[in-house]
């Protein structure tokens, strides 16, 4: 089996990849990544020493010879199912195709950083235009069933709907709440209550959080607006209250300038892309996504088997993930007074946090574990395959 994706780097997409080929059965697909760019670190996260991984190294815009050595490797390979992802891969079909790969597989995982909706028409004929060529499709939103269904006219028997899975032994709540925050810098933790430099962290810190690509369609902007915006909603509050976003980017210096230019960096931490997130979750009260377009958002996911309630914007995948009320909250984006208006009922209300915190980990649990989304792969490349379905345990 193939799998082609743009780059193997940090983010959800590729983490998702990463936990299906460690998750799944090791005895059923031998498994090939194919980056049409280049590889990073990240995969080394990989556990199975049996995987081959291959660099195209396709240039910016138009790159007529990544499709050559794309036609001579899948010729040499010869793999039963070629799996693509995301628009900057869809093209990709049409050479499996031609190299005549007969299972067809594309994954739908979120929208592209310029068409955060799935309206641009070139896109949108691109996706008509190769739909031919796709055996069976996989959305993970039911936002994004809808529109392959409705605006690209994929019937229903080659769509299939499948979750991220979160492996929940990793993400988890904090044993006990002595330690959780001994990690952080105590600058960033200590109250600001008191001028006692030798105190530990006071208990009445609070800790929003967030984690992702610091890029305009996560929104880190609108969050660091919504915290210094917190300080006119909550005068007498905000001295206890911490901003935690991690994660690298082209936005990144500019969140640190709003923070600055409003007085409150000494309230925020930014440390960039970490490799200890389930660490720096369990330091987090509430958790924050502000994104303007999401697939299936891994980070929600994680943060809800950590246990925290999570604040999210209604796009895309969200409303699948956070139950309002009872795991979280929703908010429309790019709106960074909303957001903070929200923000502030949590920070007054620390029962809430902790129930929606504790039903948000048991829903992790109950619907979105690693073993029912290796599940869903696995009969989805049957079907492809024109395979009845196996029961696997």
């Amino acid at each position: 089996m193939i799998h082609i994706i743009h780059r193997l780097d940090v983010g959800g997409l590729e983490n998702g990849l990463v936990n299906l080929i460690n998750q799944m059965p090791a005895d059923v697909y031998r498994h090939a990544i194919i980056c049409m760019t280049d590889y990073t670190a990240f995969s080394e996260r990989i556990q199975r020493d049996d995987i081959g991984l291959y660099a195209l190294h396709k240039r910016e815009g138009k790159d007529l010879g990544v499709h050559v050595r794309l036609w001579r490797l899948l010729r040499r390979l010869r793999p039963d199912i070629v799996h693509t992802r995301n628009l900057a891969t869809l093209e990709t079909q049409v050479t499996a195709a031609l190299v005549g790969i007969g299972a067809r597989v594309h994954g739908e995982h979120g929208w592209d950083v310029g068409d955060t909706d799935g309206t641009n028409l070139r896109h949108r004929r691109l996706r008509q235009l190769v739909r031919p060529f796709v055996g069976q499709y996989i959305a993970l939103s039911r936002h994004q069933m809808g529109y392959l269904n409705d605006c690209i006219g994929v019937p229903p028997a080659r769509l299939n709907h499948i979750y991220n899975g979160v492996d929940t032994r990793r993400f988890h709540p904090p044993a006990t709440s002595d330690d959780r925050r001994a990690m952080l810098p105590a600058d960033f933790v200590r109250s600001l209550l008191t001028s006692d430099r030798s105190l530990p962290a006071a208990p009445q810190v609070l800790i929003i959080g967030a984690v992702m690509r610091m890029q305009v369609v996560k929104a880190p902007l609108e969050l660091a607006r919504a915290f210094v915006h917190l300080r006119d909603l909550l005068p007498d509050a905000f001295s206890r209250l911490r901003l935690l976003l991690v994660g690298e980017g082209t936005l990144r210096d500019a969140a640190v300038d709003i923070l600055a230019e409003a007085g409150v960096a000494d309230q925020a931490w930014l440390p960039g892309a970490r490799d200890d997130v389930p660490e720096l979750m369990r330091a987090m009260d509430l958790f924050v996504v502000p994104s303007l377009a999401e697939g299936i958002c891994n980070t929600i996911l994680e943060a809800m088997a950590t246990g925290l309630p999570v604040i999210a914007t209604d796009v895309g995948g969200n409303p699948d993930l956070v139950q309002p009320g009872i795991t979280g909250s929703l908010v429309p984006a790019a709106d960074p007074i909303a957001l903070a208006e929200t923000i502030a009922r949590y920070a007054s209300d620390p029962e809430r946090c902790q129930r929606e915190g504790q039903a948000a980990r048991a829903r992790a649990e109950r619907d979105f574990s690693l073993t029912a989304m290796v599940q869903g792969y696995l009969r989805v490349y049957d079907k492809a395959l024109g395979q009845t379905p196996l029961a696997r345990d």
